[in-house]
């Protein structure tokens, strides 16, 4: 029994959102339990009666828990940093098959836009991230308005065009 509930304090320990109510927890209940101190007379030592235990007893356990604390943010930092990796290599492959990089795309989209997808031109005739005109967005097979379509389709519209004419639909900055 004693370790299922070892298990379980540390699964909630490695989850960030349980560390901080449970520390709180752990600090809590004992200061509570010795200032409620008791009306009721006993024959064992009172609050008032405690001494002061040496730092040194106490040096070790939070020693051990520095350890435990600096283990589990060390997990936690190389879990973000494996999960961006991830997603970075995700945003590259995502228009592989359509021979364009993302990075090329961002390059684009930085110079027409600022990378803003609401973005219109002063005239109005040119739309979203891209700077598309109703007629290009269309024959890439998208409808309505290029820039209150989502980011991502905007992206995959400028693959794809891209990949049937190149950097040729943005003079300036393709």
């Amino acid at each position: 029994m004693k370790a299922a509930q070892t298990l379980t304090v540390l699964r909630l320990l490695t989850k960030r959102k349980y560390f901080t109510p449970i520390l709180l927890i752990l600090l809590a209940f004992p200061a509570a339990a010795l200032a409620a101190g008791s009306d009721e007379t006993t024959n064992g030592p009172s609050v008032g009666q405690a001494e002061v235990a040496p730092l040194a007893q106490l040096k070790r356990p939070v020693t051990g828990f520095h350890r435990v604390v600096e283990s589990i943010a060390a997990d936690i930092r190389a879990d973000e940093r494996a999960a961006a990796r991830r997603e970075e290599r995700e945003a590259e492959e995502r228009f592989a098959d359509l021979g364009v990089s993302m990075a090329t795309l961002e390059s684009i989209a930085s110079c027409e836009s600022g990378g803003d997808p609401t973005a219109v031109s002063s005239d109005g005739s040119y739309r979203g991230k891209y700077q598309f005109d109703y007629g290009t967005w269309e024959s890439m097979g998208g409808s309505g308005d290029p820039a209150a379509a989502p980011e991502s389709e905007q992206d995959y519209r400028a693959a794809m065009l891209y990949a049937s004419s190149g950097s040729s639909p943005w003079p300036i900055c393709g």
